[in-house]
């Protein structure tokens, strides 16, 4: 029987501290959930949530429904699933941090120059925490994402972030991997396969390791890990001699990765590693040998660079505390008149002090997260107690700070979060409000390719799948996207007569390009099909950039036109703004594929 996840796993902060008596049990048992959703992927069933918690059933409907509310999960028929507003929690530390800002470039085109996978990560206690990816589009590519936790033992940064350790962090170390012998506590890493003999398999035939000397598993018995206390503490003495460290296949077969420290400049952060850049290859293209004799040298000039640009950036001054979110007291208060018992009001403002922090705001005292929150100072507080306890925030003197952790809370299954996925639950509530047909649609040259789509049940309806390609002048998707183009981006306007009310004339065209940049949206009558009608408006990301576009097709004789005007344009804009806001917040440190 599972035991109920009040307290942190083995080798977590505050493993072996007693539960403050101030700490909030309903935000511990929130948090709880949202990890074991974390590490089932992002989707898991409420039965499935009760036995990985070891919650009572009820307690995790109402932790779910809580949840919800705050649109941070939806609930999907018996699933819970993970939603893109989760995610400004973990924006929180990010911009609190301003590394990925100020470094993703550097990191982006090191990885376009050496067409190799580049990643930028921070030490998180005794593991290391991805904050940026930069990965190639291959076959065999990275399933690493950005928040995602490994053991430093078992990477290329882990090296260099441990040259720093003090004797009480070797002890912790140790201790974890006393408690958790199989690394069960990293859900990011891959199953280790073990042979019948017991032995973790080594790189394969003819592949050499590092030039110091073999750092390939070693035979082990069950339960044992794969390196001895003595490799991993090698590994780092070499690491403080050389200013660079390698994996050569700790994490899996055929992965290896270089890696060098890029070190702070203002403050107490003077002279300390900020953050570690790592390029990552497989065996196929690179031994650990010749990773280090080829790309070193270029790893060394992107690191200078990095640490100029960290020189050369303007300390933030202290931003000024914002006002309480969307009113937070009225808010929850008017969620708990609504929901009743079923809504967990210390998890909602928990949850809610996390996303005080941020650019500007990378230390706060009680008294500003209280003013940024609109909570009382007590339950401030009590819920910084808590974060504390369970490793979210750290505390130096007067001040409060969040850590790496904070993205372990859905971050890493929502990085890789697509366009399409974040329309979809949107354009079923927007289908089944009006009863039509409603997709989401992106700009290929002179097509539009449809990518998300929910159909209507009716019996006579548009036969469009995902993947369909259609004129774009000739739609009311396809216009929305050109009309945000200059007029030298647009295509050569040439449309086929489809139907005869098919408008093909190119200076027309580009009139109502015009008129349709200037309303907004694009109502096009029987030109792609006889009967068909559809009203679009377009979907912008966060620099305002159209990206795509949503429709309603209907029918003709469904509505007429002033009909689809008054009455299913401000359905479809009430969408249309529901996804930006999904979009701004998982596209603030991470891309957002559009198709």
């Amino acid at each position: 029987m599972p035991s109920t996840d009040l307290t942190p796993a083995p080798g977590d902060p505050g493993a072996d501290e007693p539960v403050p008596a101030e700490a909030v049990a309903p935000l511990m048992r929130g948090i709880a959930v949202l990890r074991r959703l974390t590490e089932a992927g992002g989707t898991s069933s409420l039965s499935g949530l009760e036995r990985s918690t070891g919650l009572a059933r009820s307690t995790v409907d109402r932790i779910a429904a809580t949840l919800e509310r705050m649109e941070y999960v939806r609930l999907d028929g018996r699933d819970t699933v993970l939603a893109p507003r989760l995610m400004e929690l973990g924006n929180a530390y990010l911009a609190a941090l301003r590394l990925p800002r100020l470094l993703d470039a550097r990191a982006d085109a090191l990885a376009d120059e050496l067409d190799e996978s580049v990643s930028l990560a921070v030490a998180d206690r005794d593991g290391i925490r991805f904050i940026h990816q930069a990965t190639r589009r291959r076959t065999m590519s990275l399933s690493f994402r950005i928040g995602d936790l490994l053991p430093a033992e078992r990477t290329a940064p882990g090296p260099l972030f441990a040259t720093e350790w003090a004797p009480e962090d070797w002890a912790r170390w140790r201790e974890r991997r006393a408690a958790d012998p199989e690394d069960r506590g990293f859900p990011a890493l891959p199953p280790r396969a073990v042979s019948s003999r017991g032995a973790t398999p080594g790189p394969p035939a003819g592949q050499a390791g590092p030039a110091a000397g073999p750092e390939r598993p070693r035979e082990v018995n069950a339960g044992e890990h794969p390196l001895g206390d003595e490799d991993f503490e090698r590994r780092v003495a070499e690491a403080r001699t050389r200013g660079w460290a390698l994996d050569d296949q700790l994490i899996e077969p055929g992965l290896v990765a270089l890696s060098m420290p890029v070190r702070g400049v203002h403050g107490q952060d003077g002279g300390r590693i900020a953050c570690v850049v790592s390029v990552v290859s497989h065996t196929s293209r690179h031994t650990a040998d010749s990773l280090q004799a080829t790309l070193l040298p270029r790893l060394r000039e992107t690191v200078r660079a990095m640490e100029r640009d960290l020189r050369a950036a303007p300390a933030v001054p202290p931003a000024v505390s914002p006002a309480a979110p969307s009113g937070l007291a009225a808010w929850t208060g008017a969620s708990k008149q609504e929901l009743g018992r079923e809504f967990v009001e210390s998890l909602a403002r928990g949850l809610t002090v996390l996303t005080s922090f941020g650019e500007g705001r990378a230390e706060l005292t009680l008294t500003e997260v209280a003013r940024a929150t609109g909570l009382a100072r007590a339950t401030a507080r009590r819920a910084l107690i808590t974060l504390e306890h369970l490793g979210y925030v750290t505390s130096h003197g007067r001040t409060y700070a969040l850590t790496p952790r904070v993205l372990g809370l859905g971050f890493p299954p929502l990085s890789r979060t697509t366009l399409p996925q974040i329309a979809a639950p949107h354009l079923a509530g927007l289908a089944g409000r009006l009863h039509d047909s409603a997709s989401l649609a992106v700009l290929a040259g002179d097509e539009i390719q449809y990518t998300a789509r929910v159909a209507t049940s009716r019996i006579m309806s548009a036969n469009i799948t995902i993947g369909t390609r259609l004129p774009a002048y000739a739609t009311s998707l396809g216009r929305v996207m050109l009309a945000d183009l200059t007029p030298a981006e647009r295509p050569k306007p040439t449309v086929p007569a489809l139907t005869p009310r098919t408008l093909t004339d190119p200076s027309s065209l580009t009139a109502v390009l015009d008129r349709v940049r200037e309303d907004g949206y694009a109502l096009v009558d029987e030109e792609l099909e006889e009967g068909l009608r559809s009203i679009a408006v377009p979907v912008r990301d966060r620099t305002g950039k159209v990206v795509a576009a949503v429709n309603v097709a209907m029918h003709s004789s469904r509505r007429t036109p002033e009909q689809c005007i008054a009455e299913v344009l401000p359905q479809l804009r009430t969408t249309v703004d529901a996804i930006e806001a999904d979009l701004r917040v998982a596209g603030r440190f991470t891309r957002v594929p559009a198709s």
